[in-house]
């Protein structure tokens, strides 16, 4: 039996064999495509980061979300961040989970703020719920990163006496 992470990887594969995402083929296919999957991810994102927020933040964070943006370049972008009042003092950037389809891309990945690519073939449900892990390990890297750039005083479940 194949693991969601491979079954996407394999899925990202045939996409680059075949020259399509999801059997869309024009660019305006494939953003509607890319638009859907931020819809299947949006409660496996906030899932992925409420449990970083609750794990890591003592539930001190805030979960938000961008929706599908337009970037500058002519790409589209959905963003879901996870704030917190440390991560705010410090001026770092939150703990985040990325989709992304650059305006020259074949087809869209999954990013964080720290975190490098990962693609995003999401075409149902059943493949957003697939992500779930996917999206924890951005997040837990994200907030690896940022505790390597800034402190581990930005994490509260180890400055709070009552939880280390």
């Amino acid at each position: 039996m194949r693991t969601p992470i491979n079954e996407a990887l394999l899925r990202h594969f045939t996409d680059l064999r075949d020259g399509d995402h999801g059997h869309a083929v024009t660019r305006e296919d494939k953003e509607r495509v890319f638009t859907r999957a931020v819809e299947l991810l949006d409660p496996v994102a906030r899932r992925a980061l409420d449990e970083a927020n609750a794990d890591l933040l003592l539930g001190t964070g805030e979960v938000v979300a961008s929706g599908v943006t337009r970037s500058r370049e002519g790409g589209l972008n959905a963003m879901w961040s996870l704030t917190w009042p440390q991560q705010r003092e410090c001026g770092v950037q939150p703990i985040a989970v990325v989709a992304h389809f650059g305006c020259d891309f074949h087809h869209p990945h999954l990013r964080g703020n720290t975190v490098g690519d990962w693609p995003l073939n999401v075409f149902d449900e059943s493949d957003a719920a697939g992500q779930l892990d996917t999206l924890r390990v951005i997040a837990a890297g994200d907030a690896h990163n940022l505790v390597f750039q800034e402190s581990y005083r930005l994490m509260p479940a180890i400055t709070t006496p009552a939880h280390h």
